[in-house]
């Protein structure tokens, strides 16, 4: 018995951007390449009454492999993860975590005091605390009275 299966062109056309999605995707964004370059470390951003804070997640990365600056209200975060030399590429099975170096900026809002930043590092992650300037109270202006 034969079946007869109806002809579909889009669907070679669908399998032909899906090669060509996963062969771009590897390309552009590092795929299975471990020497890929840059990545974005994961981060969360909060504000508190007195401040903003950043905590970036950057295990496996030492604190003098990262830069912190601020420049024009924008606040830059750089550095590196390097790929281990201990271990031939050959050797490995499996790499999932990203490696090469990593920028990160953000706009300041004019409200911040961009010379009192501090940033520390614990545990992998790199905190930044930037100051808010204290807000002008209002100023109550007596109005005079000509007699």
């Amino acid at each position: 018995m034969t079946t007869l299966a109806r002809w579909d062109p889009f669907r070679d056309l669908m399998s032909i951007q899906g090669e060509m999605n996963r062969l771009f995707g590897r390309t552009f964004t590092g795929g299975d390449d471990v020497f890929a370059g840059s990545w974005a470390p994961a981060l969360d951003i909060y504000e508190t009454d007195e401040k903003f804070v950043v905590s970036v997640e950057l295990p496996g990365i030492e604190p003098r492999d990262v830069d912190v600056s601020v420049e024009d209200s924008t606040l830059t975060i750089r550095g590196e993860r390097k790929f281990s030399e201990e271990v031939k590429e050959e050797n490995y099975h499996r790499v999932e975590r990203r490696y090469g170096s990593f920028v990160r900026s953000f706009g300041l809002p004019r409200t911040v005091d961009t010379e009192k930043i501090e940033a520390s590092y614990d545990k992998g992650v790199l905190t930044i605390e930037v100051p808010k300037v204290e807000a002008p109270k209002p100023k109550k202006i007596a109005v005079k009275a000509e007699a």
